[in-house]
């Protein structure tokens, strides 16, 4: 790089998490290029300004990038960094994805109330209060208990372990990745098994956002990508963007490599959690893409379009709010 270029600005949202992943992102890449100038700007996206409302009733197409990726798009800032699983499958005209990090552990967890004696989701008691922002994660933990009281919970990572312990709830879940990356791991009570409850597309993977063409921001992405991770999430964003889900649409995927094969799990469920439609499907790394939309075909077949039509046919019933 010349000198006229040793220097770039990264776009992030301003949550002690976000910051975290940026400032991941910022000592990763000065290893292989060791004179670059890195610097971070925050910008406030809508999803950080509306915290009194459901994500499944302020919609949820971009709503953790938008403003950053038109900040990308004017040159404000030279790549952007967002988890994946906020990331919209289709992408503004002009941006790219330059790279996909490896991936943080997948899982949900269960955090209990510090006041509580709870251990795990099976030690709750009957009509049991959980918190979540999650229409996914709702879907699931009523599918395996309908009595419990789901309760929406929004904010960053500090306020919600706040509005937590200050509550009289039994605990809420939340994305291990997170979780772990703010050094809150000490809190964790359970680490939900995937056959309970499947992660959100994306989830523990970072995405790295630039313009198209842009190749010295393609060259220093590159250094920061995983290729299993990158085949695994491929494979689930495929599926998402068939289905033509997000947060207003319970649906969970989990992609992984085992032995040189590619196998995705994932699911559609309805707003109730009363039914569940379910399925898997393996083959060749190369063919991610094609393998996430042959499950989401599948998934459709089984029942899944019954569901999704009639979520998209009413406006979806929210998580209550606190």
């Amino acid at each position: 790089m010349n000198q006229e270029s040793d220097r770039i600005i990264i776009g992030s949202r301003g949550s002690q998490l976000a910051l975290w992943q940026a400032e991941w992102v910022k000592g990763e890449l000065g290893k292989p290029f060791p004179g670059l100038a890195i610097a971070i700007t925050i910008i406030k996206t809508t999803g950080d300004k509306i915290l009194d409302s459901p994500l499944s009733k302020i919609g949820d197409k971009g709503l953790f990038t938008r403003e950053i990726e038109h900040a990308l798009l004017e040159r404000k800032i030279d790549l952007a960094v967002h988890s994946l699983k906020d990331l919209p499958t289709k992408l503004p005209k002009g941006l790219a994805i330059g790279a996909i990090t490896q991936r943080e552990d997948v899982h949900d967890v269960f955090i209990a109330h510090p006041g509580v004696k709870i251990k795990s989701l099976d030690d709750l008691p009957p009509n049991a209060t959980l918190a979540t922002g999650s229409l996914r994660r709702k879907c699931q933990l009523l599918s395996w208990r309908s009595d419990l009281r789901i309760i929406d919970l929004r904010g960053n990572l500090n306020t919600r372990f706040s509005k937590l312990d200050e509550s009289n709830w039994d605990g809420m879940i939340l994305a291990r990745a997170g979780v772990v990356r703010l050094g809150f791991a000490h809190r964790i009570s359970e680490v939900i098994p995937l056959e309970r409850m499947l992660p959100a597309v994306g989830q523990g993977a970072l995405a790295i956002e630039i313009r198209e063409g842009d190749a010295r921001m393609m060259k220093l992405s590159l250094s920061l990508a995983s290729d299993a991770t990158t085949i695994a999430v491929t494979a689930e964003r495929a599926l998402l963007h068939y289905l033509e889900g997000g947060c207003q649409v319970p649906i969970g995927a989990h992609g992984r490599l085992e032995a040189n094969t590619l196998k995705l799990d994932a699911l559609i469920g309805a707003l109730d959690g009363e039914k569940i439609i379910r399925g898997k499907i393996h083959g060749k790394p190369e063919e991610a893409g094609n393998l996430g939309i042959q499950l989401a075909k599948t998934l459709l077949k089984s029942g899944g379009k019954e569901i999704l039509d009639q979520i998209r046919s009413h406006e979806p019933v929210a998580i209550q709010s606190v």
